[in-house]
């Protein structure tokens, strides 16, 4: 199973916000391009960087830390942050991104949609955020009326290649990634899925890795690194280690 480290920033900054609440936001005094060499060195697969201005702005607002952080790590980089039209995901590509993820552009009309899948492939990831079930979008500031399990078996039917479950109710709270509706996605999905939020140590790791048989590829682990340990990294490298 991989072990993602997330990099969250805003106005140049790291930071983390519970529940995706802008009021409740953790800035943390670290550079961000460190803390990514860092992760790198302590064995990351990958980073998952998140643009939370860009979520709410709908489009890319911190492209020059962006590049700075592709270029001086060593692992790819998946971008997500208002990543709306095909323009923007291939702009944000360019920069040596590996794959971007989808957000509130899924949620636009089904011929866009396939657009993506079909243009972009492996390339994206659908991110899809959930509250009490129902679809977030906008930064997790908006709840549609769209079921989530019935919205990501509609995504796959449109060519969605992965996709990134986040129960917005877990996420920053370290109280556990909700499992319950993570094994209801992947028995109804065929494509991998990767759980984010709610990690506060290896035990919640452990029982999500008894999820692969049913089709969990990773688990992207974020303020539990930031909180726990003297750094990040040194956080990081407990979840590889366990995995190794």
């Amino acid at each position: 199973m991989l072990i993602i480290p997330a990099l969250d920033i805003s106005e140049g900054k790291v930071v983390r916000l519970k529940q995706g609440d802008f009021k409740r936001k953790t800035i943390y005094p670290l550079d961000p391009v460190e803390v990514a060499v860092e992760f790198c060195e302590a064995g990351a697969p990958m980073l998952h960087v998140v643009d939370l201005d860009a979520a709410r702005m709908g489009a890319p607002q911190n492209v020059e830390l962006l590049t700075r952080l592709v270029d001086a790590t060593s692992v790819p980089v998946q971008f997500g942050g208002g990543i709306r039209t095909i323009h923007v995901a291939e702009m944000v590509l360019a920069l040596g991104v590996e794959r971007v993820v989808l957000g509130s552009a899924l949620t636009r009309v089904e011929s866009t949609v396939r657009h993506f899948f079909r243009t972009l492939g492996e390339r994206c990831v659908a991110g899809v955020d959930a509250r009490n079930g129902k679809v977030a979008v906008h930064g997790w500031e908006d709840v549609t009326d769209l079921d989530a399990t019935e919205f990501c078996v509609r995504l796959e039917e449109m060519g969605c290649p992965r996709i990134i479950f986040t129960d917005i109710d877990c996420d920053g709270t370290m109280h556990g990634p909700n499992l319950s509706a993570l094994r209801v996605l992947c028995e109804h999905v065929s494509v991998p899925v990767l759980s984010s939020g709610g990690v506060a140590g290896l035990e919640q790791v452990r029982n999500l890795a008894e999820l692969t048989s049913v089709g969990v590829e990773g688990v992207i682990i974020g303020r539990a690194l930031y909180e726990t340990r003297d750094s990040p990294a040194a956080a990081f490298k407990e979840y590889a280690a366990w995995k190794s």
